[in-house]
């Protein structure tokens, strides 16, 4: 993936746009089955995928990855917001209405070993769309299942093997083959790489990045390997606790990061140049544990494990907001930007919600010190740099 064609799309119309997208799952107990709460997995989403680009989305397990994923391609029903496909809402239309834009919206799963049917072939599994959709492919079903098969990297003679015949990368290649069969515009990827190994991982990431080119595919990819994410993105949304804390575009997000959760996870990224051997580098390590998104905290949902956290980020929450060109953040006190609230109180939480680690390849022995400046960075007193 190039910035260019992220510049290039910028005047196109999306293909995908979410607007306000809200997934509560419910919870009931009792002989009655009442509800008694609800797990709110995506909690107001708005985002757009332009033709031809790449979005990435990260995020610790259990911010709504995923199910964001299956809303956007109606494999659930969305509880609130809009969801429009090529100009078309399709937030809530029945099985049958959606059944013929399933040809231009297609998913790879994470599990490249459950979601293969053991009981079928690899033809009859590549071959199914064909079948379920009425469509006769120029030359029959075999002949193209057999070209697919070529296309994803594995022999067309294993058409009539079964999915216990292949090693992982194998299976995930024909989980890619099965979603490209019917020519789909859009392709959510559901961290398609997590479950293979890293050798692997790299192959099926460079076949997902050739096929966009020759396919003209537009993806949304969900992982949580940042490395993966920068690979293969052309924009970055960074999700936390059901909702996007920062979108931008891959350099910006990388060099400068905006919002102190993303901030915290740049930090975690190891950088492979053998010139910094022996160089320190600071990494912020987050305390505690993800809020339960049963009952996530009031106002800013990071603000219990923000070392910026004031006042104002306990009580009202930060609105997704334009503050660079291509940048957006939901932030009251961001990073590399002008600060929102910049005389609010300091929460006491904030001194001991995070520690700075330094770590050295020379010294293979770390040393932890706590975070001595919670607020929001003064011009006297630099912040920690964790990038």
């Amino acid at each position: 993936m190039t910035d260019n064609n992220a510049t290039d799309s910028a005047s196109v119309e999306p293909l995908l746009k979410v607007e306000g997208l809200v997934k509560h799952f419910p919870i009931r107990k009792g002989l009655l089955q009442r509800q008694t709460g609800a797990v709110k997995a995506v909690d107001g989403l708005s985002f757009d995928v332009r033709p031809g680009e790449t979005l990435g989305v990260v995020g610790e397990s259990g911010c709504g990855k995923s199910t964001m994923g299956r809303l956007i391609t109606r494999l659930l029903e969305p509880t609130g917001g809009k969801v429009e496909f090529a100009g078309h809402d399709i937030t809530h239309m029945s099985a049958g209405q959606l059944r013929p834009l399933r040809r231009d919206i297609q998913m790879i799963f994470q599990d490249p070993y459950s979601s293969l049917n053991p009981r079928h072939t690899i033809g009859t599994i590549v071959g199914a769309p064909f079948k379920l959709q009425g469509v006769q492919p120029e030359g029959g079903v075999k002949k193209e299942v057999q070209r697919l098969l070529g296309l994803v990297g594995l022999n067309p003679e294993h058409y009539n093997r079964y999915p216990h015949e292949f090693s992982g990368g194998q299976r995930q290649r024909i989980g890619i083959a099965r979603a490209l069969a019917l020519n789909p515009k859009l392709v959510v990827a559901d961290e398609p790489v997590s479950a293979l190994d890293v050798s692997i991982q790299a192959q099926v990431v460079n076949l997902l990045d050739d096929l966009q080119d020759e396919l003209g595919l537009t993806y949304v990819i969900i992982a949580h390997d940042l490395s993966v994410i920068r690979h293969v993105s052309d924009r970055i949304a960074v999700m936390y606790l059901g909702k996007i804390v920062e979108l931008a575009d891959r350099k910006s997000l990388y060099e400068a990061p905006m919002h102190p959760y993303t901030k915290a996870l740049m930090s975690a990224v190891p950088v492979p140049d053998p010139r910094r051997r022996g160089a320190k580098s600071e990494r912020i390590l987050l305390k505690g544990d993800v809020p339960s998104p049963i009952a996530p905290p009031s106002g800013c949902r990071f603000h219990t494990r923000c070392w910026k956290a004031t006042e104002i980020c306990g009580t009202q929450e930060p609105p997704l907001l334009q503050l660079k060109p291509g940048r957006q953040v939901a932030c009251h006190h961001p990073e590399n930007a002008e600060d929102q609230v910049p005389d609010d109180k300091v929460l006491p939480s904030a001194r001991e919600a995070v520690e700075i680690v330094s770590v050295s390849k020379a010294e293979p022995v770390s040393t932890t010190e706590p975070v001595s400046k919670p607020g929001p960075v003064s011009k006297t007193e630099p912040e920690p740099d964790g990038v």
